[in-house]
């Protein structure tokens, strides 16, 4: 077992041109003043960046997200279970970089798992941006292009900006408004400078007359894009900023190099479901699907999460108190 510093991990992702984000070092690196420390390990072609979260007693919980890297997990495995071992992890938690349908190319090499929740949204919309920019327009519905169009008539202007101020201002507006949490001022601030020094990231600001009507933070690795964070206004909605700003993000994404343009989570709702029910809720996620459904991509659902337990007693608390919290 190898553990490798920031830098040699860099390098040893040289090898996986189209790692997930979140298992970039920058992303580790994000994590750290909230609470999480990352490892990265090599075992021969095989690796993974496990975030630990602290909890209280001297325990910890132990996540891979988007991962492992390589094909032969087998290998990994022990030696990861030393190092959560140490770390005195309740658990380990593995979302695997793949969709539902690739699940049994690698469901072998979990066998001491169990099937567990997801951290991060199982449900999404990947947009293929290969292609010409009318190919993509003419995946969209109509009424998406109409807005699009619409935006750009009434003089909204889309620029990447590096005003951290102006997105939390409008991330505040959005979660007041829309009943989510938003993440601190320092988090985007990280998020931005962390990723901005490779050319991974844009903020876009939707602008009318020069003032912020809208804005995002999308993020690069490989041929793949995310759009993680937006936030719009309650000024001048029928001027439609948030659908040219999509539309510029993709654009933006395409000029990286990029092959997909993933709008990450709706409800996790079959598509029957979600087009039975979307004009009629607006609660959680449903109503960025509303939004969403429009800009011509598929419907796409993770694979599963898998836990590997290390205290079980603890781990049982652990899970009760994620029920009562309705986290669970």
């Amino acid at each position: 077992m190898t553990i490798l510093t920031r830098s040699e991990w860099d390098e040893f992702l040289t090898h996986f041109p189209q790692v997930h984000l979140l298992q970039t070092s920058a992303w580790g690196e994000l994590k750290i003043p909230f609470g999480w420390s990352p490892e990265r390990i090599q075992v021969g072609d095989n690796g993974a960046q496990i975030l630990f979260r602290r909890l209280p007693l001297g325990f910890t919980i132990a996540y891979i997200p988007k991962g492992p890297l390589g094909k032969n997990w087998a290998s990994l495995w022990p030696e990861i279970d030393r190092l959560c071992r140490q770390r005195h992890s309740i658990f380990l938690k593995v979302e695997p970089d793949a969709w539902s349908e690739q699940e049994d190319n690698y469901s072998g090499q979990l066998n001491e798992f169990i099937p567990a929740r997801t951290i991060q949204p199982r449900r999404t919309i990947w947009i293929d941006l290969s292609g010409r920019e009318e190919d993509w327009l003419a995946r969209m519905k109509q009424k998406t292009r109409y807005n699009i169009r619409l935006a750009q008539k009434k003089e909204i202007v889309v620029r990447e900006s590096a005003d951290l101020a102006e997105f939390q201002r409008l991330m505040q507006t959005t979660g007041t408004r829309d009943g989510f949490g938003v993440h601190s001022r320092d988090y985007y601030q990280r998020a931005y400078e962390l990723f901005s020094a490779t050319g991974k990231v844009a903020l876009l600001i939707a602008e009318y007359q020069g003032r912020g009507l809208a804005a995002l933070m999308a993020f690069t690795s490989g041929e793949r894009a995310w759009y993680l964070y937006g936030a719009s206004s309650d000024e001048e909605r029928n001027r439609m900023p948030t659908y040219v700003l999509q539309w510029e993000a993709m654009r933006w994404a395409a000029a990286h190099g990029c092959q997909s343009y993933d709008l990450w989570g709706v409800p996790d709702e079959d598509e029957v479901t979600l087009e039975e029910q979307f004009e009629a809720r607006s609660d959680g996620l449903w109503g960025v699907y509303r939004f969403k459904r429009g800009f011509g991509g598929r419907l796409m659902r993770s694979a599963q999460a898998w836990d590997r337990v290390y205290q079980p007693v603890l781990y049982k608390a652990y899970q009760a108190i994620l029920r009562r919290r309705g986290e669970e």
